[in-house]
Order: C-alpha cells, then structure tokens, then sequence
C-alpha cells in the first residue's frame, strides 16, 4: 500500500527555513550589546522578517476551514505543542534561570506568542478569505492600528497587541494566489530588491529615535512607548508599510531551486520551538558577558552560532527525533498508520502464500 506524496514548493520551502534561521540569529543577536552596529543590524532585521514569516504562514493558510480535518490539525500541530512547550520553557527558566513566571498559558513565553497568535488568525481565515482582498486588509489594517490603544493588561493577554498587530501581513497572505507570487520573478526583480534591501537599512539605522526597537515587535501599547493613539497609529501604519516592503524583497530574492536546505523547511516548527532552549542557556552561561568582552567577534559568532543552531535543528537526523515533542499526536498516528500498513502487507503476503501453496497442491 503506498500513497502519492503531494510534491512540496521548493521556494516555500527555501523561503520558510531562511525565515526561520534568521529568527534564530535574530534570538541569539539579541544576546550582543545593542550598540552601533549591532543595534542597527537588529532593527533591520526585525523590521522585515516577522512580517515576512507571518506573510508566509498566511499564504500556506489559505485554504483553512472550519472542517473537523482541519479544526483537529490546528489542535494538534498548534495548540498541543502550545501546551507542551510552555510547561517546557517555563520549567527550564525557573529551575535552570531561577527566574520569576507568571500567568502561564495566558502570557505566552517568549518566542511561543506566535502558536497563539497563530490559532487565532488560522480561525480568522475562512472570514477573511470570504471578503474581497481590499475590504479585507482594511480591516486587518484597522484591527492593527486600534491594537496599539489596549492598555497594558491587556495587551498581555495571549500577546493580543501582538497578534492583531501583525494580522495585515498573514491576511495578505492569505490572499495571495500563486500567480501573483510568480510576478516577484520577474527579470531584474532580484536586483530591485537588492537596491530595496539598501534603502530599508538606511531608513531603519536614521529613525531610530522616531521608532526605536520595540516598535518593531507590535507587542507593546502606543501609550507604553511614550506616544499618543495619533502617533502611535502613524507609526505603525509606516511600520507595516516598511514590513511589506521588506517582505516582497525578501521573497524575490528567495531561490526556486531545491536541495539540502529547502529540504529542511519541512522542519521550520522543530526549529522555531526547540532553539529558545538553547539561546536561553547561552543567556544563562555568561554569553552576553563574554560578548561585551569580546566586542571584536562576537558579533560574527553570533551569527554563525545561529546560522549553526538552526541547521543542526533542522537536520533530519534530529529533527526526527525532536518531532516527538513537537507533534505527540502526529507521531503516534503515523506510527498507528504504518503498524496498519506493514499488517495489511502481511495478511496480502500471507494471502498470497496461500493461493500459491492451493494452486501447487492441485
């Protein structure tokens, strides 16, 4: 008994391991001092990849319904791994960091904002995919705006600035067809983007005082970062615009071609949820310490200790094995699915060594 595999896109594929490998470095980046350079690198990056990451989750979420097929995946490669990966982060910070906790499950943990935020847009999709694409991003562009004016409280319920903040690029996703994505091929695209990339780093390391880094995390209250709803909301608009920017650039310059990497972008959640572990640890080890003695290389070592993580993450080899802790469900219906398999080969082997030995005996 065998099943077609469904041929995978090898530019998703390319294009959510790179997404995922710089939010890796990005984790470990935040380790360096944030001075000069580094502090300039990091706004860079952060004004684009997440949007770029969310835009990319919104495509591959286009065709979500409310079916049970559907409802019961998003339970069990999003909201399981929720559960099992808070109680994890939490117990690795208090007993190995000896740091403080509170509301868990309700305040999520550091990088695991994005399963509740992802629960909430995948649920969100069938609605937005019901309106057209320009009704539609006007109201994930309203619900961004007014996301800045919740207080405080609030907004740390499951993340909620966050996750309507950034709801503009995982609605543009969703309406995004494949045809549309092929007109970022076109000749002399990758240049454009190049010179795009050029002018977004210039225009992130020059506004720094208009809107510093915790702008770029859509997480935190206009009036928590010093500014009224007017100028909030006029910030954020710019913010999203300069995401979008960035986004397209980034997806022009993503190969189209497979081989070792793309093959590893079936592994982007194994990377996203096991490498907070990990920084964590270099967090508690001193590196920030040995960072702020070491000025001249740690920020190239920081880059490549990400670089490594993510691919050694990543890796088949490992990524099997950690799959059990991503997707409890998910292993255990393969492995009912394959013990159902390799039975129904015996019984059609042992079928067939019995017609042989009845035809024999005749």
């Amino acid at each position: 008994m065998s099943s077609q595999r469904i041929a995978r896109d090898p530019w998703l594929d390319n294009a959510k391991m790179a997404l995922v490998t710089l939010v890796v470095i990005g984790h470990v980046w935040a380790l360096l001092p944030a001075e000069g350079l580094v502090g300039d690198a990091y706004d860079f990056l952060y004004a684009w990849h997440m949007p770029a990451f969310v835009f990319v989750t919104g495509y591959l979420s286009r065709t979500f319904d409310y079916s049970p097929e559907r409802l019961w995946n998003l339970v069990r490669t999003v909201a399981v791994p929720y559960v099992v990966f808070e109680c994890l982060m939490a117990l690795f910070r208090l007993y190995l960091g000896g740091e403080h906790l509170n509301d868990l499950f309700t305040d999520p943990h550091w990088p695991l904002w994005f399963l509740t935020a992802l629960i909430f847009w995948r649920l969100a999709t069938p609605v937005f995919r019901a309106v057209p694409v320009v009704p539609a991003l006007l109201a994930a562009v309203v619900l961004s705006l007014l996301s800045g004016t919740v207080d405080g409280e609030n907004a740390e319920l499951f993340d909620l600035t966050r996750v309507l903040g950034m709801i503009p690029f995982f609605v543009l996703g969703v309406h995004t067809t494949k045809e549309r994505l092929e007109l970022l091929r076109a000749p002399g695209l990758r240049w454009v983007a190049v010179v795009t990339f050029g002018g977004l780093w210039l225009l992130t390391t020059s506004v720094g005082d208009l809107a510093g880094t915790h702008w770029l995390y859509y997480a935190t209250p206009y009036a928590d970062l010093g500014a009224s709803d007017t100028r909030g909301a006029v910030t954020r608009l710019v913010l999203l615009v300069v995401g979008l920017v960035g986004t397209m650039a980034f997806l022009a310059l993503v190969p189209r071609i497979g081989g070792w990497f793309a093959r590893m972008g079936g592994a982007t959640l194994v990377v996203y949820l096991c490498h907070g572990f990990v920084v964590r640890g270099l967090e508690y080890g001193g590196y920030t310490e040995w960072a702020t003695r070491n000025p001249a290389v740690a920020p190239a070592t920081t880059v490549l200790v990400g670089l490594a993580l993510a691919l050694v993450l990543a890796a088949p080899p490992v990524a099997r094995r950690l799959q059990v802790l991503v997707d409890p469900f998910g292993r255990a219906e393969q492995q009912v699915k394959e013990a159902v398999e390799l039975t129904a080969v015996a019984q059609d082997t042992g079928s067939l060594r019995g017609m042989r030995t009845q035809v024999l005996a005749r």
